[in-house]
């Protein structure tokens, strides 16, 4: 399965802090280069939320519906997501290293029906979108999370 893996340290950063900035999933907004927007449907953010979001992937807009499948402050956290032509599973995890946080995000593709052809085409847009998902992770942490 198409996927991509990311870690990032938020040097000094606040374990908490960091962990209700990311479970809010409307950040992506800030933190995820292709999100155009992201809007809660319904819930708190815990188990069952939904999240409505419109992304750009390879040149084409997307909008896919996302729930929240695992809520484990500070720790945990995987969405669930449906679009037209693709099944999602986002798993971001939060840990504290001493004085830093590490953050590792993963993003699982799962291609349906005819896009099922696009498979081998997939990972080296994957490579471009994981590389400035981090970096814009990891500026957007740092700005707001670690001390100056």
């Amino acid at each position: 399965m198409p996927h991509i893996e990311r870690t990032i340290t938020v040097p000094g950063g606040d374990l908490d802090s960091i962990w209700a900035y990311l479970a809010d999933f409307t950040t992506t907004e800030e933190w995820d280069p292709p999100t155009r927007s992201t809007r809660r449907v319904q819930g708190d953010g815990g188990v069952g939320t939904t999240y409505h979001n419109v992304s750009t992937f390879l040149g084409k807009e997307t909008e896919a519906t996302y729930t929240v499948a695992a809520h484990e402050p500070p720790r945990r956290l995987e969405l669930e997501g449906e679009a037209s032509s693709m099944r999602l599973h986002d798993t971001i995890t939060v840990e504290q290293q001493g004085a830093d946080v590490v953050v590792t995000y993963r993003a699982e593709f799962h291609p349906q029906g005819a896009a099922k052809l696009a498979t081998p085409l997939l990972p080296a847009g994957l490579k471009v979108l994981g590389d400035s998902a981090a970096q814009q992770m990891e500026e957007c942490l740092r700005r707001r999370f670690s001390p100056s």
